[in-house]
C-alpha cells in the first residue's frame, strides 16, 4: 500500500511540476496546449505501465502463496497421516498388553 502511494504522490507531483512549468514558460497557448497533451499522454502511458507492473506483481504473489498453501497443506496431511498410523500402532500394543 506504501508503494502505490508513494508512486501515485510522485507522479501527481511530477504531473503539477509539469503543468505549472509549462504554463509560467513564456510560449504561445497552443504551443503549452500540445506540450501538456504531450506530457498529459506520456503520463498515462508512464501510470498505465506502473498499474501493469503492480498487476503482475500481485499475480505473482498470489500464486506464490497458493503453491505454498499446497505445500502446507500437503505436508500438514502427510503429519496427519503418520500420526494417525502411530495411534493405531498404540492402539494394537495396548490391546495385546491388555489381552496378553
Amino acid at each position: 500500500m506504501k508503494n502505490s502511494n508513494l508512486v501515485l504522490g510522485l507522479l501527481g507531483g511530477i504531473a503539477a511540476g509539469t503543468v505549472l512549468g509549462i504554463l509560467f514558460a513564456p510560449a504561445k497557448g497552443s504551443e503549452n496546449r500540445k506540450i501538456i497533451a504531450d506530457k498529459g499522454s506520456e503520463l498515462n502511458d508512464n501510470l498505465k505501465e506502473s498499474v501493469c507492473k503492480l498487476s503482475d506483481k500481485i499475480t505473482q504473489t498470489i500464486t506464490e502463496l497458493k503453491n505454498d498453501s499446497k505445500n502446507i497443506l500437503g505436508n500438514a496431511n502427510d503429519t496427519l497421516a503418520a500420526e494417525r498410523a502411530d495411534l493405531e500402532n498404540l492402539k494394537d500394543i495396548n490391546k495385546a498388553v491388555i489381552l496378553g
